[in-house]
């Protein structure tokens, strides 16, 4: 069968846009194809600076004849009818039409449509040119004489040649002619811009691909890669180093080379003095280089860099290097002179000391300096929530009020992590536990020491307010400012050089985590303290002012904040009640910012009054509205009533996906998650224990009976049966409802007192008891009886059922 071949060749592609765009260029054209009839065995695309490729195998020469039948109307149908039929028939008049008889609807018309099948060169040369032009680059130029009219043709870069040959193996295959702008289709393509600029005759995709090979053009950008990562691997290991892969900078430097050449380039050891993060980003971004280290040693980096030239220089590279060298040399001499000034003291301030005495800053340290100006200056965090120095003080008084919580959580080992700098141990998180001994861990759960230094709870808050607020210091300083990608990452250094405790350095790099799914989470105390005190205060805030994410639409990556949030809690043990929190990171707004919150209150005759807040408990008071907005000069009654419980929902969301992602059966949790359930770690517990106890014959013997129960009194319910308030041990008349009344009053004190202690897998042990007595009941005991006072007590004892496993999970919202 016939094969296609199809290359649009122009100026240099951005090495973003490539991948992408090669592969719109499959989707589209085969699209089109199946859409016009023909069928292919496979379609690959291929990619290079200068050039989208497409080689589809396997193409049906010509679509297939067409022949159907269109019913219409009755020949008796009025004329509008009729004229309709002949516009959806494609008729010109009814002439054309056949009329058919039915012995019950008689006569109407039919129109007999045949339409010839159409050769694959004539579909290919009328889809390719709608393809060009409506490409979606995600920029695009006009450009020459042309681009002055009217519709006149848009690419990424200037378009300069199609090649489109058709054809079999077995003969020579055809150019599939068509114009476009006055490009016309051929069979010629170009080699490499300087070793081969002649013009290249091909036939197919087998000599197109030798023959560029020949011409010094890679086509395949996988096989590029391979090239570049195994040179310069092999380089900087005949050079006594290693090579700092990076894959995003790969993906990159495959697409700006046609034929690419590793050469070796270096510079002065004394920018070494500057930090490794500060070094490596420069030359990736200015340069597009890679960095290279000892072999051996992983924190710290040589002073030669790997380059991808896309040339053989008759020198060998030594130019090409040397050029190179010359311009990182710059760059680094301006991040050497913002890393050094960031470490000199500020020239105001005498300006600063107002925001000094706010925060408590040791005006003598840089990084203090910093933090002051980022307040002095008023520097906007977001118009409706104030600025960053604001900011930070709501995420400081958070975080004291958040390392109690944490502290008690997270308890360092003592001994355990001497001689780690930075470790973290992981102990096993508890297990549920089955009968039969079988376990189901989810998450481990961390226990934090750096080296020898276990700090106390007081020791943990207070270094929890210093690194909250320390956290956002960096963000004034130069290194970052040309960096941003660095954020954090510098304000850990610069913690470390003035002499700040390593727990709030560390805070000041992983407060920011988890950036992602893949990303850990910070695992020790203070770090944990700040970067939820950061997020739920980005979360509260943002729905304070209704900006919440819809659809796919997040541009404050508030879904990220919240999964960051479920993770750090989940993934070491933090057990925290959830709604305590959102209501303390909405009142740390309204303390700080009472020009622009206060709240609003349902007064006792239904109206409703304005104040301000003495405590976070007030937000959580039943008379609480929701907030009363006074931005940019006009005032706006938010909808907050339902924020911190529309908040819950949002976490909750968040929490599903998180559990899903590891392997939890969906029933499970949300037959655990109510609207109520605010402690995050307390719901995964749940769900591991349901989990363990399902897998049991008690426990699924169990859920089939309590299910029973709960829907006969649903049924029952809904018919509005009535149902006694409470059982009467008088008009238990049966053996099997006596022993189930015993068995229910022993078994839900015993798993209350369980869930007392957060012993979900004890609770069901507890609950398990109850299998017996349910199994007899429903074997020996008729609920609906003809007393209603006995039907009414033994629908309230299938209710006590309810009640009891309800404390653990909603038993009717598991499936089997």
């Amino acid at each position: 069968m016939p094969d296609l071949l199809l290359e649009l060749r122009s100026e240099e592609i951005p090495a973003r846009m490539q991948r992408k765009a090669a592969g719109d260029l499959r989707k589209m054209l085969t699209d089109g194809l199946v859409e016009a009839g023909l069928t292919y065995e496979a379609a690959r695309e291929y990619w290079t600076p200068r050039r989208l490729t497409l080689d589809i195998r396997g193409l049906t020469a010509r679509s297939k004849d067409i022949s159907e039948e269109i019913k219409g109307p009755s020949t008796l149908a009025p004329e509008q009818a009729v004229q309709g039929f002949l516009r959806k028939a494609g008729l010109s008049s009814i002439a054309e039409a056949h009329v058919h008889s039915d012995p019950k609807k008689g006569d109407f018309y039919v129109a007999h449509i045949s339409r010839p099948g159409k050769a694959a060169e004539e579909i290919i040369a009328e889809l390719v040119p709608g393809i060009i032009r409506n490409f979606p680059w995600p920029k695009s130029m006009r450009w020459g004489p042309a681009s002055a009219k009217p519709g006149s043709l848009r690419w990424v870069r200037p378009l300069q040649s199609i090649l489109c040959t058709f054809g079999p193996e077995t003969e020579e295959p055809v150019v599939v002619d068509f114009e476009i702008d006055g490009i016309r289709s051929g069979n010629t393509t170009y080699g490499h811009r300087f070793h081969a600029p002649d013009a290249i005759t091909v036939r197919r995709f087998d000599d197109y691909v030798s023959k560029l090979e020949a011409a010094k053009v890679v086509l395949d950008a996988d096989r590029r890669k391979e090239i570049i990562l195994a040179d310069a691997r092999n380089l900087a290991f005949a050079n006594g180093l290693d090579l700092v892969e990076d894959d995003g900078l790969l993906e990159e430097v495959s697409g700006l080379v046609e034929w690419p050449v590793v050469l070796m380039g270096e510079f002065e050891e004394a920018f070494l003095a500057i930090p490794a993060e500060v070094i490596r980003l420069t030359i990736r971004a200015n340069q597009k280089c890679f960095v290279t280290r000892p072999q051996g040693v992983d924190d710290a980096l040589s002073n030669r860099f790997i380059l991808t030239a896309n040339i053989e220089a008759r020198d060998g590279g030594k130019e090409i290097a040397h050029g190179n060298g010359k311009v990182v040399r710059a760059r680094l001499s301006d991040a050497l002179y913002f890393w050094t000034t960031d470490q000199g003291d500020l020239p105001d301030l005498a300006e600063l000391e107002a925001s000094a005495e706010k925060f408590g800053l040791d005006l003598k340290k840089p990084l203090d300096q910093r933090m002051a100006r980022l307040d002095h200056l008023g520097v906007t965090f977001h118009a409706k929530l104030g600025t960053q120095g604001e900011r930070v003080e709501r995420i400081k008084r958070l975080a004291e009020e958040l390392a109690p919580i944490v502290a008690q959580s997270i308890s360092p080992l003592e001994g355990e992590m001497a001689g780690r700098p930075e470790g973290v141990a992981a102990r096993e998180a508890p297990a549920s536990s089955d009968r039969d001994g079988a376990s189901h861990p989810v998450v481990p759960t961390p226990s934090v020491a750096f080296g020898d230094i276990s700090p106390s709870r007081g020791e943990i808050i207070a270094l929890a307010g210093r690194a909250a607020v320390l956290a956002k210091a960096d963000l004034t300083t130069e290194v970052v400012g040309e960096f941003p990608e660095l954020q954090g990452a510098m304000g850990r250094k610069y913690a470390l050089l003035q002499g700040e405790h390593v727990l709030v350095a560390a805070a000041a790099e992983e407060h920011y985590k988890p950036q992602g799914p893949s990303d850990r989470v910070p695992s020790d105390p203070v770090s944990i303290t700040v970067a939820l005190a950061d997020k739920l205060d980005t979360l509260v805030g943002f729905w304070a002012i209704d900006e919440k994410p819809t659809g796919s639409k997040d541009p404050y990556a508030l879904r990220r904040a919240a999964l960051g949030v479920v993770r750090i809690l989940i993934e070491n043990a933090v057990s925290s009640s959830l709604r305590h929190q959102l209501a303390n990171a909405l009142f740390g707004f309204m303390f700080n910012q009472g020009a622009r919150f206060s709240a609003v209150w349902r007064a006792e005759d239904g109206g409703e009054f304005t104040t301000g807040v003495g405590s976070s408990r007030d937000l959580l008071d039943k008379r609480f509205v929701g907030l009363s907005s006074e931005v940019a000069g006009s005032s706006q009654d938010r909808p907050a009533a339902q924020l911190i419980p529309d908040l819950i929902a949002f976490f909750h969301d968040r929490l599903k996906v998180y559990l899903r992602d590891q392997g939890a059966r969906h029933d499970l949790i949300d037959a655990v998650i109510t609207p109520q359930s605010d402690d995050l770690l307390q719901i995964v517990r749940r769900v591991e224990a349901l989990g363990s106890f399902l897998d049991t014959e008690d426990g699924k013997n169990l859920l089939a009976g309590t299910k029973r129960a709960a829907n006969i009194l649903a049924a029952e319910e809904k018919k509005k049966t009535a149902v006694a308030e409470t059982v009467e041990s008088a008009l238990l008349r049966e053996d099997a409802e006596k022993s189930l009344f015993a068995a229910v009053n022993q078994a839900e004190k015993q798993a209350g007192e369980a869930i007392q202690n957060d012993d979900f897998s004890g609770a069901l042990l507890a609950l398990s008891v109850l299998r017996e007595p349910v199994d007899s009941f429903f074997e020996h005991v008729l609920v609906n009886d003809e007393d209603q006072a006995v039907r009414a007590n033994r629908l309230a004892l299938l209710a006590r059922i309810r009640a009891a496993t309800g404390q653990v999970a909603d038993f009717s919202r598991i499936a089997g």
